[in-house]
């Protein structure tokens, strides 16, 4: 799943993306928008990650979740 089909997506998908990281905030999920360089970032700073693990993590994610 590319960032425009997340952003397109986001409703559906901002619930799958709190299951799968869940020290992720509710406001964090709303200021994503569907952004997978905001997704990107929250994860950084709720996780503690380099921006390349954050980028593995949802590149991950995307692919698992790609309808």
């Amino acid at each position: 799943m590319n960032a425009e089909q997340i952003e397109g997506n986001w409703q559906m998908l901002k619930g799958r993306a709190r299951e799968q990281w869940g020290r992720l905030t509710d406001d964090d999920i709303e200021k994503v928008l569907g952004k997978r360089d905001k997704l990107v970032g929250a994860i950084r700073e709720r996780y503690g990650l380099s921006k390349e693990a954050a980028e593995h993590e949802v590149n991950v994610w995307s692919v698992n979740h790609e309808q």
